[in-house]
């Protein structure tokens, strides 16, 4: 194929591989697959130039079953190795998947150095509050109290909230979409896919096996439009069945409110995805359906940052024209040397 030819039009189903699925029927994970091929082919990126990378775990499955480059790394190592093959490979472009366990367990730290690193990476944590490849334990995600194979009295481990730790490390694109709400999942996932720097989503996902239900107020048609609320750039945060609730700050915290009743919009709080400054993006976060609070979905932050990634390699071509291509003889045999006989 000539250099210049147009790249050649793909579909959905160009971006699935020969493997079985291996999730178990009705599992949140096939959602999040289909989203995903559905949006690869509007990207306009070589398949060839696409690699997704996972741990341990369901959602580490993914590689498998997509049909582009893939590694299927080790436990909680998934953005490390991302981190490797972003900095000596730029033209890819890289996803992480990864899941409560894998990403926020015995992977928090490397998530974490990625996140603050501003690799130009896309991370999608799939939480569905519980351990489901080892058979229903309960995960970093799982709420208080939580009876579980690991936890028969409750789990007593306070909970870890994804977003929450994201924005604390300052990430610049910060995301929460849910498997059932197709369209959100698949806008979100192309926003996340355009974001120069690391884009982190968080992706409510449901393990009918191990945690059936634990987003169903999120995701049921009579609850949802009172439990949750869709993040708008520059939109007042409204929400519920007659959208007639809304949020707005009381000093330093937020509260619910009722419009119409001296309230108006303009007393509320306006969403500002772009804001450098990430507090109200972290207070956003924080805000908890078991608190009395609809949980947002949609981008909490979109901002730009200078990025590990192209820094490094600037460092690499600013020492090689200053002091010439490196050869490693030469290095081991220059500086304080000596030789065994």
């Amino acid at each position: 194929m000539s250099i210049d030819a147009p790249l050649p039009v793909l579909k959905p189903a160009d971006f699935a591989s020969d493997q079985d699925v291996r999730w178990c029927p009705g599992c949140g994970d096939y959602s999040i697959l289909a989203q995903m091929k559905k949006v690869m082919p509007t990207l306009g990126v070589p398949r060839e130039n696409i690699v997704f990378i996972s741990g341990i775990g369901c959602s580490s499955r993914f590689p498998y079953y997509m049909n582009t480059y893939g590694m299927h790394s080790i436990h909680g190592r998934a953005p490390a190795v991302a981190t490797g093959l972003k900095t000596s490979r730029p033209d890819l472009m890289v996803w992480v998947i990864t899941g409560d366990g894998d990403g926020l367990s015995i992977g928090g730290n490397h998530l974490m150095h990625c996140i603050r690193r501003n690799m130009d990476l896309n991370i999608v944590l799939f939480n569905n509050r519980i351990y489901g490849l080892t058979k229903g334990q309960y995960s970093p995600t799982s709420p208080l109290g939580k009876v579980t194979k690991s936890s028969p009295m409750g789990a007593i481990d306070n909970p870890l909230h994804p977003l929450s730790l994201a924005i604390g490390c300052e990430a610049t694109f910060v995301a929460r979409s849910i498997d059932t709400n197709v369209k959100h999942l698949a806008n979100t996932l192309k926003r996340a896919s355009e974001h120069h720097g690391t884009s982190f989503i968080e992706v409510y996902q449901n393990c009918n096996i191990f945690n059936d239900g634990a987003w169903s107020y999120a995701k049921d048609r009579n609850t949802k439009l009172d439990t949750t609320i869709e993040l708008e750039h520059g939109k007042p945060l409204i929400f519920g069945k007659d959208r007639d609730k809304g949020i707005r700050l009381n000093g330093l915290e937020p509260e619910v409110v009722e419009l119409g009743k001296g309230i108006t919009e303009d007393d509320l709080l306006f969403h500002d995805e772009r804001s450098p400054e990430p507090s109200l993006a972290y207070l956003l976060s924080r805000m908890r359906y078991e608190d009395g609070f609809p949980e947002p979905i949609g981008v909490f932050r979109s901002v730009d940052a200078p990025r590990y990634d192209e820094m490094i390699n600037d460092q690499v071509k600013t020492a090689t024209k200053e002091k010439g291509k490196g050869d490693l003889e030469t290095l081991f045999n220059t500086g304080e040397t000596w030789t065994v006989k």
